[in-house]
């Protein structure tokens, strides 16, 4: 199925404006949803909007949006006064600033859209722009879905891929967390040379394909199970034990993936030869 853009504007730069197309980036079909179902008769719970002060259930035509300026008092904004708000980044992003692409904390990210050419006319300048963007983001505001964003643009392969960030207002300081207040100034030095050890044996260089949803991938089993009527055994699942002795946990780490790294070697060279006896095998099974 083609993805179909979420908004349509421009791209501005200066004195540069290029229509662009806003496309998300992500999928929310990956994820598994439930219904509500009524367990005795499994049928599916309807939600209704009922008024408390009319005493019935209200249709989609009669709302209304409403702003509580005062405890219990609302001021009604109708779709009119909504279309009067006629800020620039209703139909342009604005980028006003550009920075190093690695000067935006992670934490501030909040969703990705990819931003693609709108017309033939558009994709000269589109490219021109993409290839002087790279190895920086610029910032700037859109208003998206009825609120304005902070978002920030950067090179994406052969395109342009567009956060949405939160606000410095929105992020809560590290500080309010009572229990990392108080952790150890200072550590022993044996125990983090043995630590950084451990972690330099995961080095390497990451591939987010090899990660899988396997919790995704096991409610589906339990699903599709359900669904054969077949009996469901749950796996036991046993406690990580508590380290009382950092530096014999940190010790069997590193023996343990010393050990695993011996395996997986052993593996590989006895690969070759694994694989003629089953083909061999698969000849011999084909045959009969």
């Amino acid at each position: 199925m083609a993805v179909r853009p979420t908004w349509k504007g421009y791209l501005k730069v200066s004195l540069v404006t290029i229509p662009v197309k806003v496309y998300p980036a992500t999928e929310s079909a990956a994820t598994l949803s439930f219904n509500q179902l009524h367990a005795e008769c499994q049928t599916r719970i309807q939600q209704k909007r009922w008024c408390p002060h009319c005493e019935r259930e209200v249709s989609n035509t009669e709302l209304a949006k409403g702003y509580e300026f005062e405890k219990g008092r609302y001021v009604v904004v109708s779709e009119e006064d909504i279309q009067k708000v006629r800020v620039e980044s209703t139909r342009v992003i604005d980028l006003q600033q550009f920075t190093e692409e690695t000067s935006i904390d992670p934490i501030y990210v909040d969703r990705a859209y990819y931003l693609a050419p709108d017309g033939p006319v558009a994709a000269d300048a589109f490219a021109v722009m993409r290839e002087g963007m790279k190895g920086k983001v610029g910032i700037g505001k859109v208003a998206l879905y009825g609120r304005e964003y902070l978002v920030a643009i950067k090179v994406q392969q052969h395109g342009l891929v567009m956060y949405t960030l939160h606000h410095a207002a929105e992020i809560r300081g590290i500080d309010q967390i009572e229990e990392l207040n108080s952790l150890p100034s200072k550590v022993k030095p044996e125990e983090m040379k043995l630590a950084k050890q451990v972690i330099s044996t995961f080095e390497g260089e990451l591939n987010l394909k090899d990660y899988k949803d396997e919790y995704r991938e096991g409610l589906r089993k339990i699903i599709d199970a359900k669904i054969a009527g077949e009996e469901i055994v749950a796996p036991e699942v046993q406690e990580p034990p508590k380290v009382v002795d950092l530096m014999e946990a940190l010790r069997r780490s590193l023996d343990s993936v010393s050990g695993d790294k011996k395996k997986s070697a052993k593996a590989i060279i006895k690969k070759p030869v694994t694989k003629a006896k089953a083909g061999n095998g698969a000849k011999k099974r084909k045959a009969s």
